[in-house]
């Protein structure tokens, strides 16, 4: 799998005429539209291994928006959340950079990438061209698209920028980040509408209380039963060195509450090496 070294987060975007700018805290929506269409900020955009989850190996195409609603201390996509950087791009731009790899997957991610309407858009013209779509969410937003499998990710207390864990100040984050992180009712109808797998950045066994809080109440909420199968535990880290401390505390999380592990793929091949 060959990985691009350029460091530029659009390395595989657009070409000379991109622009990119930098948002500000609130996150950017994609109210531009021009003759070529809808537009998206898009800060990536790579072909690699999908390196989490159900899919986890499978080659996919990834469409990763910027900016989010919420500030997870330890995001792992640091330049679509606390410093967001993009390009906008127009949903043709991104469908024929989509085109130009070979790859039935396509993962739409971000930040958070339901927080822009063009995303259904961008959907429903990877759906007409017969791609399967993974899409990234935190759980907050519901949006009626085509989706084969969301893949959604609620957000945990330990996930609060609390002033001592504040990557970029004393916790300005903290109260919005804790009072938005769970939507009940956007869990319940993404579990209802689609394939889904709900996944659980996990630090070690404290977190598993909660976990099986949030868990239970998405279940009385949705329609649909929720398995055990399709509850999957994640260990938390960006790096191999970092993983190592939580891999195996974390599998063995799962196998103890009857859950799915999923490891970092893309970690574990690549460590933290941008465009995978």
């Amino acid at each position: 799998m060959p990985v691009n070294d350029d460091t530029d987060p659009l390395r595989n975007v657009a070409g000379d005429d991109t622009t990119r700018d930098t948002a500000s805290d609130d996150a950017p929506r994609d109210t531009a539209s021009d003759s070529a269409g809808e537009q998206l900020p898009v800060n990536e955009l790579f072909y690699s291994l999908q390196g989490e989850g159900k899919l986890a190996g499978v080659p996919s195409v990834f469409v990763r928006t910027s900016g989010c609603n919420l500030r997870c201390w330890f995001c792992d996509s640091y330049h679509t959340s606390w410093e967001p950087t993009h390009a906008q791009l127009s949903v043709d731009e991104i469908i024929a950079s989509v085109a130009d790899h070979d790859a039935d997957h396509v993962v739409v991610t971000g930040g958070e990438p339901m927080i822009h309407d063009g995303i259904v858009t961008l959907l429903e013209r990877l759906a007409d061209r017969g791609y399967h779509t993974t899409v990234e969410t935190n759980g907050t937003i519901y949006r009626d698209a085509p989706i084969d499998l969301a893949s959604v990710s609620p957000k945990l207390a330990s996930s609060t920028p609390t002033a001592d864990r504040d990557p970029k100040g004393d916790g300005e984050w903290a109260e919005r980040h804790e009072n938005d992180r769970i939507d009940v009712d956007a869990l319940a109808q993404l579990a209802d509408a689609y394939e889904s797998q709900l996944k659980f950045v996990v630090t070690g066994g404290d977190d598993l209380p909660e976990i099986e809080r949030i868990v239970d109440r998405i279940r009385a909420a949705a329609n649909d039963p929720i398995p055990d199968g399709d509850v999957l535990l994640m260990p938390e880290g960006t790096t191999r060195t970092e993983l190592d401390e939580t891999r195996q505390r974390v599998a063995e999380l799962a196998a103890e509450h009857g859950y799915r592990y999923t490891p970092r793929v893309h970690v574990d091949v690549w460590n933290d090496a941008p465009g995978t």
